[in-house]
């Protein structure tokens, strides 16, 4: 064509229409997501759809559908054009589905997760999460650029080709997450640069090394000034005001970390946006809803998010659906509950195109019977619905680097030997379903000058595996509870070090080898016998093996590890991968020692 000038449509927030003269060097001030870029044939197509000049491409007639702007359940048909909703109201399509009166809600959103920690792969991931209603994700590939920098990052942007679900990405602010740790890679502002105008690229990831961001750190202050017109996520656990005023102010928008609703609202009432977390070791919403219902604070300025939730739990009780669901039960109002797990996480990100239904938004939509049972029956991403979606999960090659990242040499049962004297230990005690620990110090067992580990008090070992340091950090833990064995894992936030707990150095020796063939995952040892693996070779943290068949052998591993004496108020897997993480208060471990959170410092 011929013409003077350039249509560039776009359909990046809303419908925006972009005009300039090819002769013209113009810059255009927002990034450009090629999926959403709508050329003039297809402008024109919509529009005559939604001016009532052709037939949509679809119409679901006959939804009770939940308006996110008003407030208000209307009972209508939604039109449907290329994956887009044209309009609401009374429509004929060239295709047509009678809804009868079933509710429909824009499709979810995960407001932060690590896909890594499902233990499946992306694409495996979504195809048995996305049933739930959940379509869209804000994904932080922070645990496998802790592993493999670039190279993990990578892999996790490759899924949308393959799945029907929407995924953005937040670039990983810490990794490692704080400077004295012992992890895979380095991932600084230089190597951040390539990825600034990746149009899937939201902004900085969970920004963990808060005292970096209070104390004004150089390195840290490049990351997040590279990232000042985009959204940074926080982390911020329970810091004083002066400290999360100092925090806010470097321009950190969002947090997970709250776990009292008391926190939560020091937090909203700053104006940050507080995504409430339901994964499987930390469960803060029915704490922070009950907190919302019986102050009634308004819910704009919170969201759903499950941060790390493992597969089974998935399997057995949903995805973001559990939040809308629970918070229903709580007692909060149903179009609101749908507008934390839609709109308000759309609008805290920017993306004007998601979130809701009406004219100009992706179809993505959820089909439910009622707000008590909460049955999903259809689930739609862009206009389709997702049971026709053809699967597929590629595999890796057995020799990519991704499937080669334990290296550990020279371990032996003495090296899981742990003098001991007279006076009283730091000890790491667990709390039941949260992440947090807490810290006390006490006499402990011991026998010739060793700490002799039992039931109450176990013995927990860090043990570097990306560069064959040598580095084995030694602890004590309290209400773990395991007897007669070991377990160990290679996911271990979120330097993904091996961490193996026990009550003797022989079955504890016996796990670390185990994964050391594996090239990472799960194991259980006992009687100086590996009782069960779930292999994990993808950079030691997700399983190329179907969901269901992932689901199954860690279930069974649950049952075993509980069976063993572990609290079966915690989830023995998740616990030890937390366990490790110095970034989350009170008392941490890692190959270098025990650490104490509150002071920054090894004790």
């Amino acid at each position: 064509s011929e013409w003077e000038q350039v249509y560039l449509l776009l359909y990046c927030n809303h419908i925006n229409l972009v005009v300039y003269h090819m002769s013209q060097d113009i810059s255009i001030p927002f990034h450009i997501n090629k999926e959403h870029i709508m050329n003039v044939n297809r402008y024109r197509k919509m529009t005559s759809v939604a001016a009532g000049r052709k037939k949509p491409d679809l119409v679901l007639k006959n939804g009770r559908v939940i308006n996110v702007f008003t407030d208000k359940i209307e009972t209508c048909d939604i039109a449907i054009c290329d994956g887009m909703i044209t309009g609401t109201g009374s429509f004929e399509g060239t295709k047509e589905i009678d809804l009868e009166g079933k509710y429909v809600s824009p499709g979810f959103f995960d407001a932060h997760l690590h896909m890594e920690s499902t233990l499946v792969t992306p694409a495996e991931l979504i195809r048995n999460v996305i049933s739930w209603g959940t379509t869209s994700f804000i994904e932080d590939p922070h645990e496998a650029a802790n592993v493999k920098g670039s190279a993990g990052i990578d892999y996790l942007l490759s899924p949308p080709a393959h799945v029907p679900a929407t995924v953005f990405v937040m670039l990983p602010s810490c990794v490692p997450s704080l400077e004295f740790e012992n992890n895979g890679c380095i991932f600084g502002p230089e190597d951040m640069k390539k990825y600034v105008d990746n149009p899937r690229i939201l902004g900085l990831g969970e920004v963990m090394d808060y005292p970096s961001v209070i104390s004004g750190s150089k390195n840290m202050m490049k990351k997040i000034c590279m990232f000042s017109d985009m959204v940074i996520d926080g982390h911020a656990p329970d810091l004083s005001d002066s400290d999360l005023d100092a925090y806010m102010i470097s321009g950190v928008a969002t947090d997970h970390e709250a776990t009292t609703f008391e926190y939560a609202l020091k937090e909203v009432s700053r104006g940050m946006h507080v995504h409430i977390r339901e994964g499987s070791a930390a469960k803060n919403l029915d704490v922070i809803v009950n907190g919302i219902v019986e102050n009634r604070i308004p819910t704009d300025n919170f969201s759903f998010c499950t941060d790390d939730k493992h597969i089974e739990e998935i399997k057995n009780e949903g995805h973001i659906s559990y939040s809308v669901k629970r918070a229903i039960q709580l007692g909060i109002e149903p179009v609101a509950a749908i507008k934390m797990a839609t709109i308000n996480t759309a609008r805290c990100y920017g993306l004007r195109h998601l979130g809701a239904i009406a004219p100009g938004y992706q179809a993505d939509l959820v089909i439910f019977n009622n707000f008590e049972e909460f049955v999903i029956s259809d689930v739609y991403h862009l206009g389709k619905n997702i049971k026709d979606f053809e699967w597929s999960s590629p595999s890796l090659s057995s020799n990519n680097p991704l499937k080669n990242t334990v290296d550990i040499s020279n371990i032996f049962k003495s090296s899981f030997s742990m003098p001991m004297d007279d006076s009283k230990k730091a000890v790491i005690n667990l709390m039941d379903n949260q992440i947090t620990t807490l810290r006390s110090d006490e006499y402990l067992p011991q026998r010739n000058g060793f700490f002799i580990p039992e039931s109450i008090f176990n013995k927990i070992a860090i043990i570097e595996r990306h560069k064959n340091t040598g580095l084995i950090g030694m602890g004590v833990v309290k209400g773990f509870g395991i007897s007669g064995g070991a377990i160990a894992s290679s996911v271990s936030h979120d330097s993904h070090n091996i961490s193996v707990i026990g009550d003797n150095n022989s079955d504890m020796l016996i796990a670390v080898l185990e994964l050391q063939k594996e090239m990472g995952g799960f194991t259980i040892v006992s009687c100086g016998r590996v009782i069960k693996t779930l292999p994990l070779p993808v950079m030691g943290l997700m399983s190329e093996a179907p969901f269901d068949e992932v689901n199954e052998t860690l279930k069974e591993m649950i049952s075993i590890a509980h069976s063993m004496g572990v609290s079966r108020s915690i989830d023995p897997f998740i616990t030890l991968s937390f366990i490790s993480l110095p970034v989350i208060p009170e008392i941490r471990i890692t190959p270098k020692g025990m650490f104490d959170v509150r002071q920054m410092k090894f004790i």
